[in-house]
C-alpha cells in the first residue's frame, strides 16, 4: 500500500514520539578543553591544568614563543605554571599545547587574556658613579649579566617545590614590582622584583625547596643567591650582607639562605627578592597564593 505524503508525515512523527533519538555531537579527545580561556594581568602566575589519557605521555606549551614546561600532578592531569611577564602585551593570546604519546601526537590551543597592569613611578637619587658607569665598571656589569643569564639556563624537569611559597623576609615593601624607575632623572628599566626593607643581618629564607645554582657578588645586586624550583621556575635574593649557602646546595623550604643588607646599588638595607618563571618576569607575591603542591607521581 502506497502512503500518501500527509499519512506518511504523521506515521513518522508517532514513531519518533514513541522511539525518541538522542543526537549527539562527536568530538576528538579534548575537544571540549580546546577553547579553554584564562585571563591574567602582567606579572601574574597562572596555574594551568590539561587533562590526559595516557599518564606517559609528554606535555609542553608556548606562549609568546616561552616554552612552558608541564609535569604530572596525577595519571591523568599534568599541570604547569605559566608566567605572564611583566611587559607581555595585553589582549588575547594563543597558548598552544603539545600532547605526546608513544603512537600519537595532539595539539591543543588555550586563550590568555593578558591585562594590562598600572605601574607605579618612583623616582631614586644614588651616588654618581652606581648610575654613569665607566669603562671599567661597564665592563664587569656585562660580565655579570652574562653569568646571570647563565643561571638560568637549566632547570630541573621536575618541581623541587613542596606545597604554598613563603615570605622570605618580614619587612616593609619599599619598592614594587613593575614600578617605572628614574635614577638621577634617568628613565630605567622597570622593576623586576619586591624591595623588603629590613634591618640589616635578618635572615633570609628560602621560599620553597630547590638547589642553589649561584651564590654571587655583582655590582648592582650585590651579594645575592639563586635558586632552582624546576621546570623553569627560579627565585632571586639580593642585596645581601651575607650568604650562608653555596652552589649546588639543596635547600628545605624555610632554610635560612643569607642575611639582609645593603651590598651592591641599594640605598638601605632590604632584600630584592624576585621570581623568574621560564624567562617571565613575575611578581613574587604571585606564587603565595597558587595551589601549587608537589606532584605525587612518581
Amino acid at each position: 500500500m502506497k502512503l500518501s505524503s500527509p499519512l506518511l508525515s504523521i506515521l513518522c512523527f508517532l514513531i519518533a514520539s514513541l522511539f525518541p533519538l538522542q543526537i549527539v555531537e562527536a568530538t576528538e579527545n579534548h575537544g571540549q578543553h580546546s577553547q579553554k580561556q584564562f585571563s591574567g594581568k602582567q606579572g601574574e602566575v597562572l596555574w594551568i591544568e590539561v587533562p590526559v589519557g595516557n599518564p606517559e605521555s609528554k606535555v609542553s606549551g608556548v606562549l609568546l614563543k616561552r616554552k612552558i614546561p608541564f609535569f604530572p600532578l596525577t595519571d591523568s592531569t599534568f599541570a604547569a605554571l605559566v608566567g605572564i611577564d611583566m611587559q607581555d602585551p595585553p589582549g588575547k593570546q594563543k597558548f598552544g599545547i603539545t600532547i605526546q604519546t608513544q603512537h600519537a601526537t595532539e595539539q591543543l590551543t588555550y586563550s590568555i587574556n593578558i591585562i594590562k597592569e598600572n605601574y607605579a613611578i618612583q623616582h631614586l637619587k644614588l651616588p654618581k658613579n652606581k648610575v654613569d658607569l665607566d669603562a671599567k665598571t661597564l665592563k664587569r656589569v656585562r660580565l655579570e649579566q652574562k653569568e646571570m643569564s647563565a643561571a638560568f639556563h637549566r632547570s630541573d624537569t621536575q618541581p623541587l617545590w613542596d606545597s604554598a611559597f613563603l615570605e622570605p623576609v618580614t619587612g616593609t615593601v619599599t619598592g614594587r614590582f613593575g614600578s617605572r624607575r628614574i635614577i638621577n632623572g634617568q628613565k630605567k628599566r622597570p622593576h623586576s622584583g619586591e624591595d623588603i626593607a629590613a634591618p640589616k643581618g635578618t635572615p633570609v629564607l628560602a621560599v620553597n625547596s630547590g638547589t642553589v645554582v649561584a651564590a654571587v657578588d655583582h655590582f648592582f645586586s650585590g651579594k645575592g643567591v639563586i635558586i632552582d624550583h624546576g621546570v623553569g621556575l627560579f627565585s632571586m635574593y639580593f642585596h645581601l650582607s651575607a650568604i650562608t649557602v653555596q652552589n649546588g646546595q639543596a635547600l628545605q623550604k624555610g632554610e635560612t639562605l643569607g642575611k639582609v643588607g645593603a651590598t651592591g646599588r641599594a640605598t638601605g638595607p632590604h632584600l630584592h627578592w624576585g621570581i623568574r618563571l621560564n624567562g617571565a618576569r613575575v611578581n613574587p607575591y604571585a606564587l603565595t597564593s597558587l595551589p601549587i603542591g608537589k606532584s605525587d607521581t612518581p
